[in-house]
């Protein structure tokens, strides 16, 4: 070898050196894991869907508090959130999640995209990563039934108004309609190909940015829907692939539930080669495994439910090859309370039995169950109204749904202690 062919050597080497550790700063999979630093990564994150909001200098922003807020989770080992890119539509909408970001397709509110700008700075300071969903399969956010409406197909009806049947009717036309994914897919485009104002990062280049994901609990909403569902989300998940090469990508499914029970409708959307892990979310109160007057009683009853849930789904998981993330679980106050000093003894049980199936994997040095989100993280909201109202502190439950109930406030010590000791644990079993 001569003198040039080995200087040529050399700087090839430094190149790929430094190109694999820039990508080793990046969350992966590997071996049907998560890692991270070098490491497998398993967490117990948080949804703060309205962080972005909480980001902007603009109406409902609170740069203050977005900080207390992080930090307040960065001391119990919480550096995984899984966040709400921005609402769309019409304001003043009972229900509906405000200000919105996207007024009208292509109309955006410049002080949410500074929140989410800085929202993501702060996030990298304190080396935490978020997982952005950009749609919504339900009204809280907009989602479908806003790209339904400027595609022309009418209004979207609410939930609230005229019941969740004529809801899911109008936006179940979402799969097949042409026109609204156009819409949606410019979004994608639009968020997507973003530079941070505030550290001059693209997106694309930010890894304070775990996972780009689809839509929270995207669903067909009808069996005949399922071939088009399946197509639809194989080629968002194809653009975004075009778009970023770095970042992991997910759909935001709730599992075989948010494929009308059709298991092999989760297997095929899952096995798709862009999709890098699998989601699933589990909500025993909604699903008739918990009930009001019995919380307490129903939590054995809850916990056996999720396990024969997630043992269903890490089968599929196995058999892809892709690690699986319970991205969204909650379980209501004592009580069903909706008070902030309500006790949390059932709730506290349940994400026991949660955390400590995370626990077990990695006990065995198996991928599979890699991390959990807790839904959702209220931190020092002061709940003002039952139903959210404007200028109402931003909590862990969105719009339309009651205030306190799934939250999960800086008061809560139990299950703070639990989910910093959880987070202790496994960051213990990962370094040995």
């Amino acid at each position: 070898m001569n003198t040039i062919q080995k200087l040529f050597a050399i700087v090839l080497m430094t190149l790929t050196f430094g190109n694999a550790m820039a990508q080793s700063n990046f969350v992966s999979v590997k071996d049907g894991k998560l890692w991270k630093e070098g490491k497998p990564y398993y967490y117990v994150g948080a949804n703060f869907w309205y962080g972005a909001i909480l980001g902007s200098e603009g109406r409902g922003g609170n740069r203050q508090r977005l900080c207390r807020e992080l930090d307040k989770m960065k001391s119990i080992g919480i550096t995984n959130l899984r966040v709400l890119v921005g609402s769309d539509g019409e304001e003043g909408v009972m229900t509906k999640v405000e200000p919105t970001l996207q007024r009208k397709p292509g109309v955006y509110n410049d002080s949410i995209l500074a929140g989410l700008d800085y929202l993501l700075q702060q996030m990298g300071k304190r080396k935490m990563v978020a997982v952005l969903y950009l749609n919504n399969s339900w009204e809280w956010s907009g989602g479908y039934g806003f790209y339904l409406e400027h595609a022309g197909a009418g209004k979207a009806p609410r939930p609230n108004e005229e019941g969740y049947n004529a809801y899911t009717n109008f936006v179940k036309n979402f799969s097949t309609n042409a026109k609204a994914h156009q819409l949606f897919y410019d979004y994608v485009k639009f968020i997507m190909s973003r530079t941070n104002r505030y550290t001059g990062k693209r997106y694309v280049d930010d890894n304070a940015i775990m996972a780009w994901q689809i839509g929270n609990e995207p669903r067909p909403f009808s069996t005949e829907n399922i071939p088009a569902f399946e197509t639809w989300l194989k080629e968002v998940s194809a653009l975004m692939r075009g778009l970023d090469k770095k970042h992991l990508i997910s759909i935001g499914s709730e599992g075989v539930i948010g494929c009308e029970g059709d298991v092999n409708a989760f297997r095929t959307i899952c096995s798709d080669p862009n999709i890098d892990y699998v989601t699933v979310h589990v909500w025993p109160y909604n699903w008739g495994w918990a009930h009001k007057e019995t919380l307490g009683q129903d939590v054995k009853l809850s916990c056996e439910k999720t396990k024969d849930y997630l043992n269903q789904s890490l089968q599929i998981c196995q058999e892809l090859q892709k690690p699986l993330v319970m991205e969204e679980f909650g379980y209501p106050r004592d009580g069903f309370s909706f008070a902030k000093s309500s006790t949390t003894a059932a709730r506290d049980t349940y994400y026991k039995y949660v955390f400590d199936m995370i626990i077990q994997m990695v006990g065995k040095n198996k991928g599979g169950f890699s991390g959990c989100n807790i839904w959702a993280w209220g931190g020092n909201a002061v709940p003002k109204h039952e139903q959210w109202l404007p200028g109402d502190d931003y909590t862990g439950d969105p719009a339309q749904e009651q205030q306190g109930l799934n939250s999960v406030f800086s008061s809560d010590a139990s299950t703070l202690h639990l989910i910093k000791t959880t987070n202790h644990q496994l960051k213990k079993l990962t370094r040995n």
